[in-house]
């Protein structure tokens, strides 16, 4: 879904700032009309901040057309998914870096620019993906906390940067918490930092964003400046387990980052990707049920009382008030997957939106722990 096709549709169905007078669930296709994938074990899992609604039928067809070119090598295919990508975004195709899933763009990203020494800034906690795979090669991060409202300390992470630094780090959204920056301070801190040191903006959950006029940082590699942004097709999409992702950056940043990627992608994820971006009714859809969810979670939160994070993603971030490992347990053996500790928040736990039914089955499993 192109950006201004986005920000059309939230203002159309008044996500910013009425989303509390919307049934989402009368908005689009039932349930019925959408597979989706449950876990083999019978274990109900909401760890990984998936989308288990997907891939799409329209997707699923076209990776089942796509199987007779599986033996061939993915760069002919890639070029027709360079050039829509480089539509959606409003950039020339030389600023497209396809990946496998964002995680390895992240990581290209590290090892750029933590070689030799190097210094990364980012949050804490964050995702830490990029972070530990650049120490891996010699870089050092550091890990700034974040504030009282569990957002990033803007302030903090600028005092950092020094001579040595290659690249501050932004999860925006962020992941655990779900916070999001102040659209004004964030263009504020790239502006004023970009020409010390490059800044990355993670934007796997950019398309959980209700505000319609929310800037993807997409406008600022528009013009020209020292950022990066990635994107992936695991959230929104459902496509996860395919691995698909891609970066946007200036062309020389983009040609320097494609050096260093490793894995790439595939022929069949190629295909998944390119009907995703046209398939606007499972966008919708997988966005409205994920409010759905949230819903559910953040109700059974208040009758038990236990604070968290209003997310701007697929998952809440709320106060346990007990260690996260005896909790996750508990829910364990209540049937329910939750996420892993993310120190040093141990009475934090992070729960993803899944199914409604999931969801429901995660409230009913809370409720029973907790009476």
């Amino acid at each position: 879904m192109k950006n201004i096709d986005r920000r059309q549709w939230l203002k159309s169905i008044g996500l910013a700032g009425t989303m509390a007078f919307i049934n989402p669930a009368n908005m689009l296709s039932s349930d019925k009309q959408h597979s989706f994938a449950t876990s083999k074990s019978g274990l109900i899992s909401l760890t990984s901040n998936e989308n288990p609604y997907g891939p799409s039928q329209k997707v699923r067809k076209a990776i089942t057309a796509s199987f007779d070119n599986t033996c061939r090598y993915p760069f002919a295919y890639l070029k027709a998914l360079v050039r829509n990508i480089a539509e959606k975004e409003g950039v020339p195709e030389n600023c497209i870096v396809v990946t496998g899933g964002s995680t390895e763009g992240l990581k290209a990203s590290g090892l750029t620019y933590g070689l030799g020494g190097r210094e990364i800034i980012a949050a804490d906690p964050t995702f830490q993906a990029m972070l530990k795979y650049a120490e891996n090669f010699g870089a050092y991060v550091h890990r700034v906390p974040v504030n009282d409202k569990m957002e990033h300390d803007l302030e903090e992470m600028a005092s950092r940067v020094t001579s040595k630094t290659g690249l501050i780090f932004l999860c925006n959204p962020n992941n655990p918490t779900g916070t999001l920056l102040d659209k004004d301070k964030l263009k504020d801190f790239c502006n004023s930092l970009e020409s010390k040191a490059v800044i990355f903006s993670d934007e796997a959950y950019y398309d959980y964003i209700t505000d319609p006029d929310y800037p993807s940082m997409v406008e600022l590699v528009k013009e020209g400046k020292n950022v990066i942004v990635s994107k992936t097709f695991s959230k929104v999409y459902g496509l996860a387990g395919i691995r698909i992702g891609y970066l946007v950056a200036r062309p020389d940043i983009a040609t320097r980052l494609k050096s260093n990627v490793m894995a790439m992608t595939n022929v069949l994820a190629i295909a998944a990707a390119n009907e995703a971006i046209k398939d606007d009714e499972f966008y919708k859809f997988s966005i409205s049920k994920n409010y759905e969810g949230k819903s559910l979670i953040y109700r059974t939160l208040d009758k038990l009382k236990l604070s968290y994070i209003e997310s701007h993603t697929n998952f809440v971030f709320f106060q346990s008030n007990k260690h996260i490992r005896d909790l996750s347990t508990e829910m364990m053996n209540a049937g329910v997957a939750i996420g892993r500790p993310f120190p040093p928040m141990y009475d934090w736990a992070r729960i993803s939106t899944g199914t409604i039914e999931e969801v429901n089955a995660f409230c009913q499993a809370l409720e029973k722990v907790y009476s």
